[in-house]
């Protein structure tokens, strides 16, 4: 057989057999078919040069591996090769970093010079049988009612531009549920924080905006970061709540025993979002002494597991003159038994309030109070009236003591009080209480939580003579995304 006629392929299994049949053939038999496969460029010089010095042969030692395997082979190891220079490259190169932080999803250059957080929070709830705190006898005589409820769906969105020192943010209330008898309007978005600080020095800093006054730490505190489902019975009355307006503000002394925190501000008055309408301004300060060496942030509960025992004092005050006798986050408002922003004349009230506050954490236990007093004076018939009030509330998680208790749970207790002009006359008194037992369950901190409390709630109504009580439960899950 003429084997230079025969194409490649043909020619290696026809020499296959030829060699495997020859496993003990003549060394010179094996001489002659290598130095065919030499000249038909199968092999190599030096494969030939191998070859030749064995005793015998076999396909192994002939037949190259298939050049499609090889190739495969190749090409996965340089696909795995560029995959891992271009993912190191982005890693390394890329000029925006992408992150997922307690604040929400991150995105930030890399020189650290912008930033931007985007946080969304929903609050759903179900109360019985009271809806908010009932402040008069008609409230406690009034039909119950079992209701769910979001109470509050949110979208944050804050960060720094320029320079780190820099920084912004955004608060908006998609502010969904409303009463069967309120216009469709009053359930639409509003916006209900937005500030720029401007904050190179520790010492002081500058912000500018609308924002919850630092007055107090329980209404400054945000709602997603509290320890019972909801605020006390004292936060409505004495809430100076969100304001515009400018602050100076400043940490000196840090990691000191003088450790202090200092807020001084002026502001519209009015509210949120609304424009002053006279010359009168309101004006706050506030002054914070950590008195450990050691700065406690705005935020109830210590899910934290603070090791190191960390408090503050404070006091703080305003005084303001305008129509209005109480703030909320829906703006400029009135106490019982005072006239309506919208009735009152022109500079009516002249108030003046003072808080005193304490705040501890330390190890799974957390503890604070506050103590407020606020006097308004009603120019429009002379008349002075004073209203104290405050709470206490601590709450521990016993895991810390009891290993079978569940580590995610945290009991607490809160004692909360207002005493507060008679709707009827004002020259007499009503005596408001709560008693309230709440426990957490935090699945991811204040990010993910599940909260129930149970209040017993008293009235003292001194013109009617008569005390009212009830109890309420309520039940919420937390969460941000």
């Amino acid at each position: 057989m003429n084997l230079k006629n025969t194409s490649f392929k043909l020619k290696q299994a026809i020499l296959l057999v030829t060699l495997l049949k020859a496993s003990s053939a003549v060394y010179a038999a094996d001489q002659e078919l290598l130095d065919i496969l030499l000249q038909n460029g199968a092999i190599t010089t030096e494969q030939y040069d191998a070859l030749i010095a064995r005793d015998s042969l076999t396909s192994e030692d002939i037949l190259p591996q298939p050049a499609s395997s090889q190739s495969a082979i190749e090409e996965e190891v340089i696909e795995q090769r560029v995959a891992e220079a271009l993912s190191r490259q982005i890693g390394e190169e890329f000029p925006v970093l992408a992150s997922e932080t307690s604040s929400g999803f991150r995105l930030a250059t890399r020189d650290g010079n912008w930033r931007t957080e985007l946080q969304w929070r929903a609050q759903m709830r179900f109360t019985t049988p009271y809806r908010s705190d009932p402040r008069q006898l008609g409230s406690f005589n009034a039909d119950e009612q079992s209701n769910f409820e979001a109470r509050r769906l949110r979208m944050k969105i804050g960060g720094h531009g320029f320079q780190p020192w820099l920084s912004y943010y955004f608060e908006v209330d998609l502010q969904p549920s409303r009463d069967v008898d309120d216009r469709a309007s009053d359930s639409s978005a509003r916006v209900i924080d937005w500030r720029i600080d401007v904050a190179k020095w520790d010492w002081g800093s500058i912000r500018l905006g609308q924002w919850k006054v630092d007055l107090n730490r329980e209404r400054v505190d945000s709602s997603g970061r509290q320890q019972f489902v909801e605020r006390s019975i004292a936060n409505s009355v004495f809430t100076m709540d969100r304001q515009v307006g400018v602050q100076l503000r400043g940490h000196l002394f840090k990691e000191t025993p003088a450790d202090m925190r200092y807020y001084a501000g002026v502001f519209n008055g009015e509210g949120r979002s609304v424009n002053n309408t006279d010359n009168d301004m309101m004006y706050m300060g506030r002054l914070q002494w950590n008195f450990l060496g050691r700065d406690l942030a705005w935020r109830q509960t210590d899910v934290e597991y603070t090791e190191r025992p960390t408090g503050s004092l404070a006091i703080a005050g305003f005084t303001t003159t305008g129509t209005c006798t109480r703030w909320s986050s829906s703006g400029c408002g009135n106490l019982d038994g005072f006239d309506r922003p919208a009735d009152a004349i022109q500079g009516q009230f002249d108030i003046d309030q003072v808080v005193q506050e304490f705040a501890y954490k330390y190890r799974g236990f957390s503890a604070q109070q506050e103590f407020h007093r606020k006097t308004i004076k009603d120019n429009a018939d002379g008349s002075t009236h004073e209203l104290t009030g405050g709470y206490v509330q601590a709450g521990y998680f016993f895991s810390n003591i009891f290993p079978n208790f569940p580590a995610p749970l945290e009991l607490a207790a809160r004692y909360s009080y207002v005493d507060e002009p008679n709707a009827v006359n004002r020259v007499l008194e009503n005596e408001r209480r709560e008693f309230t037992l709440g426990a957490n369950w935090f699945f991811n901190g204040h990010n993910n939580k599940v909260t129930m409390d149970f209040s017993r709630l008293t009235l003292d109504d001194t013109f009617y003579a008569q005390d009212e009580s009830d109890n309420r439960l309520r039940l919420q899950w937390d969460v941000s995304f």
